[in-house]
């Protein structure tokens, strides 16, 4: 188990206070814990029946490696710990880790620990066959990704976040909050919502209400480009509801179309027509689809991996 750096949880009291017993009461009772960081994102989930439909929603099996991220003082900690073989717990804040190790300290659950200090998104992910995470909002969308790229695939992850997040992952076509982070993420897994938590149910309060999804990725993952397949979502969700034609008729995007264009023609050894106009050539993909004038709001994924394929087909590229 990594060491952690213990700190003193300690808080400074008003000697001039005229209510000594009100203020040594308080004083008393905040010692017992650490101070909740928000920059950090540190809201610590305090009603134990939400935790524990989270971890019930997990499926685990006896035999799991459980990763969960943000810890904080553990409340789901020790309910995970009560079916998995493992938990492997990443937490930032070297406070709220040394409360953890306390928490288990000395009991059987402590050799089934493995507590690692530092930042997620720079952390070397072990094995695992499941993540559970009341996820710090400021990582949410970076979490996500490093999940799915993460080898070999996860099991589920069950996940929560800002409401209006967890509603962007697991929204449809036509859909209001319908976006790039909706159809990347719902190309590589299958995202489903499982509850709303209220902002009450945490220590401290959020200003929203929060929401538990489950993610399940897609065994094997599809045989695509991330990087190709984002160029091209970065394009048409800038103005989802502007047809395709218009968003590719901009100069800046016909621009980075041309380049990728000649670089791609110039590694393969492929001659460059003299008469080259990248503006048409996109524009008879887009109609040989028959979607010049359809809106990336209104289409799902079988629509872009069909675009997509037209335009390599023509030797357009995306990055």
């Amino acid at each position: 188990m990594p060491k952690v750096k213990h700190q003193k949880f300690g808080y400074s009291h008003n000697s001039q206070s005229k209510n000594v017993t009100k203020s040594s009461t308080n004083t008393a009772a905040r010692s017992l814990a650490p101070l909740f960081n928000k920059d950090l994102g540190q809201h610590i989930l305090k009603n134990p029946l939400v935790a524990q439909g989270i971890v019930e929603k997990a499926g685990l099996k006896s035999t799991d490696t459980v990763l969960e991220v943000g810890p904080g003082t553990g409340n789901l900690t020790v309910r995970i710990l009560e079916t998995a073989k493992k938990v492997v717990a990443v937490e930032m804040d070297p406070r709220l880790a040394a409360e953890l190790v306390k928490r288990v300290q000395g009991k059987p659950e402590q050799k089934r620990l493995n507590i690692m200090v530092g930042d997620f998104l720079k952390t070397e992910l072990p094995y695992f066959d499941v993540c559970i995470s009341n996820t710090p909002y400021q990582i949410s969308s970076p979490l996500i990704f490093k999940l799915l790229e993460h080898r070999p695939l996860f099991r589920c992850a069950i996940l929560m976040f800002q409401r209006e997040f967890a509603m962007r992952l697991i929204a449809k076509p036509g859909d209001n909050l319908y976006c790039r982070l909706s159809i990347n993420v719902q190309l590589y897994a299958k995202v489903d919502h499982i509850m709303k938590v209220g902002k009450n149910n945490f220590k401290p309060s959020p200003q929203v209400d929060s929401s538990v999804v489950r993610i399940e990725p897609y065994n094997p993952p599809p045989p695509i480009s991330f990087k190709e397949w984002d160029g091209l979502m970065r394009i048409v969700f800038v103005r989802k509801n502007k047809t395709l034609a218009a968003n590719f008729k901009t100069t800046s995007v016909l621009q980075i179309i041309e380049n990728n264009y000649k670089t791609f023609c110039s590694l393969n050894n492929m001659m460059i027509e003299d008469t080259l106009d990248i503006k048409q050539k996109v524009i008879n993909v887009l109609q040989s689809v028959d979607m010049a004038e359809s809106r990336a709001a209104k289409l799902g994924i079988d629509d872009f991996l069909k675009l997509l394929y037209a335009f390599n087909q023509a030797n357009i590229h995306f990055c």
